[in-house]
């Protein structure tokens, strides 16, 4: 596959961090930084050079980049022309090896900035402690690092936002059906959670839907959603059993992550005759709408436990072949429980459901979180997926 100038230059910024041993989490921020430059510019030129233990890098652009847009990047360069912009980052550590698939390397990188966010948390957390327990002869330093805090909070808002968009996937197209879905945070400036989803087509032409819920909240239980979603990914990928793969994906993470658990829901699509089976790992249920309003709850035979649950696995498989027009609801449990009663909120959500089944694919999701949420009494993050088949006649392209 042809990769674009963007892609091309990531790799080419990486080849080069990771020659020199720059710090995962620097050139994660690097990447992350000359991307959001790259990806408005007609063309770029970019250069590097080492000395001693310090490696140069130099972005070319066609145009002027305003103070205001240098001072919004995750790595701020130094000072220059407004079309040069330099870097200079520490070198000499071990050099690396950088993976050379740019979704790999991204969600590389991702994992590195997540990781040092837990850290400068952690270190947060420690420092408040520490300074409520110092007398009020430091009151005012308190305060002027609860400001400082503030604007660091508010700052890493913004990069792990960028972070969500860039670990929440686009829907894959699929021929015969309309796919979409809609995130939206416990607090609007939340910067990260634990509700992810992964999709993609398989290369029989089968779609792969993982919708996961971790345990917890914050930058960890995003780590915590990411390490599943990818472990059931390189499973699928591999040709492992559908109905296996949310036990073997708990086993393996078992000793690398011992203290996660997440709830997780699998579906596997067949494009070309409209089949549709569900994994299940103590998620909320899907439903089903048809065209004339019916609803349906999608329920196990057998129950089946999620990731880092006792005895994990998905139970029993739910098979349902969709017709034209049907529609499936894919949620996690923040769609049904803002009012803090998961069969209430069933109950509304099948009753809501059919008079949007008519609106746009893409709006579904959206409306659906707005209907449900007009009363908010424990707010959580939610993902609504939405999976609908065409009127037209399908099959494979």
């Amino acid at each position: 596959m042809t990769q674009s100038p963007v892609a091309r230059l990531r790799r080419e910024l990486r080849q080069v961090c990771a020659a020199a041993g720059v710090t995962a989490e620097d050139r994660a921020r690097l990447v992350l930084a000359v991307t959001q430059l790259a990806e408005s510019a007609a063309h770029t030129g970019l250069s590097s050079s080492r000395v001693d233990d310090r490696l140069t890098v130099t972005l070319r652009l066609p145009s002027p980049v305003g103070q205001p847009r240098r001072n919004a990047l995750p790595l701020l360069p130094d000072a220059g022309d407004g079309e040069t912009l330099t870097w200079h980052l520490g070198a000499g550590h071990p050099a690396v090896t950088v993976p050379d698939d740019d979704e790999r390397a991204t969600r590389e990188e991702m994992l590195a900035l997540v990781a040092r966010t837990d850290v400068i948390a952690k270190e947060q957390r420690e420092l408040k402690h520490e300074l409520a327990e110092t007398n009020s002869g430091v009151l005012a330093m308190y305060v002027e690092l609860e400001e400082r805090d503030e604007r660091l909070r508010r700052a890493h808002s913004v990069i792990f936002r960028e972070l969500e968009d860039a670990l929440r996937p686009s829907p894959p197209h699929v021929a015969g059906f309309e796919l979409a879905v809609h995130y939206a945070p416990s607090e609007p400036d939340s910067p990260a959670g634990g509700d992810l989803y992964d999709w993609f087509v398989l290369p029989d032409g089968d779609v792969h839907i993982t919708l996961v819920d971790a345990v917890g909240h914050g930058v960890t239980s995003t780590r915590h959603a990411l390490t599943v979603t990818h472990a059931i990914r390189t499973l699928a990928l591999e040709g492992h059993p559908f109905p296996d793969l949310i036990g073997h994906a708990a086993r393996t993470l078992a000793t690398i992550e011992p203290d996660l658990m997440a709830t997780v829901l699998l579906a596997r699509l067949d494009p070309a005759t409209g089949d549709i089976t569900f994994a299940n790992g103590s998620h909320p249920r899907p439903v089903l709408v048809t065209p004339a309003g019916d609803t349906e709850l999608l329920v196990p035979t057998h129950v089946g436990r999620g990731v880092g649950f006792p005895d994990p696995g998905s139970g029993s498989l739910v098979h349902r072949t969709l017709a034209p027009g049907d529609l499936v609801l894919l949620y996690t449990d923040g769609l049904i429980e803002s009012r803090k009663n998961y069969q209430e909120g069933e109950a509304r959500l099948r009753a809501i459901a059919p008079h949007h089944a008519g609106d746009p694919t893409a709006a579904i999701p959206g409306t659906l979180a707005a209907k449900m949420h007009d009363v908010v009494l424990h707010a959580d993050d939610t993902v609504v997926m939405v999976i609908r088949r065409k009127h037209e006649t399908l099959g494979r392209e």
